[in-house]
């Protein structure tokens, strides 16, 4: 969690996000939070603009706006402990890798080891950019959950382990994405 000194995307005297439901509680944002992403997760991927489907966070101060203002306070992913991308490289950083993904053709027509490995790198990519301030890791999971249905790997997210997914993420972020692409596999149905 983030310091709420001088922060413009928390409530005053609070560490929670601003949002647009003005839920001021945390555990009230959170179980929101987890049943928008569970919800949007079943919807089909977006036909005219990939990076839109990127730019739903449910949580987000300012609903489709991006990371503002350089790195979140630290400048740093706390969790990974690796700098993320500054938020002026965002924007352009994510069309590149979504030009990416449309030229590799959404990763169809692949088996079940390439589709992971090549899902690991592109989810390990996609959180260096760290879009948001808030709730990178659920929209990731549910953009992830929408591309593997439409690639022919649908996931079994019941099977998840958050902390198992946290770790393979965190080591993904610092270049070994094997640990990702085993766990990738084993949610494919």
């Amino acid at each position: 969690m983030y310091d709420a000194i001088d922060d413009p995307y928390t409530y005053e005297n609070s560490t929670v996000l601003v949002n647009k439901l003005d839920l001021r509680d945390q555990d009230e944002l959170d179980a929101f939070e987890a049943e928008i992403s569970n919800a949007r997760s079943g919807e089909p991927l977006p036909g005219a603009s990939w990076i839109l489907a990127l730019l739903r966070c449910p949580s987000s101060p300012v609903p489709g706006r991006l990371r503002m203002g350089g790195n979140p306070p630290h400048g740093a992913n706390v969790k990974a402990k690796q700098s993320i991308l500054l938020s002026e490289h965002i924007e352009a950083e994510a069309t590149k890798l979504f030009a990416a993904l449309k030229a590799d053709r959404f990763f169809e027509n692949l088996g079940s080891d390439d589709f992971s490995s090549r899902a690991a790198h592109f989810l390990s990519e996609l959180n260096v950019i760290h879009a948001f301030r808030e709730g990178n890791g659920r929209t990731q999971l549910t953009f992830f959950a929408m591309l593997a249905d439409n690639s022919g790997h649908p996931l079994n997210l019941e099977k998840l382990d958050s902390d198992v997914m946290l770790s393979a993420m965190i080591e993904g972020f610092e270049g070994d994405e094997q640990a990702l692409a085993h766990v990738i596999k084993s949610l494919i149905t």
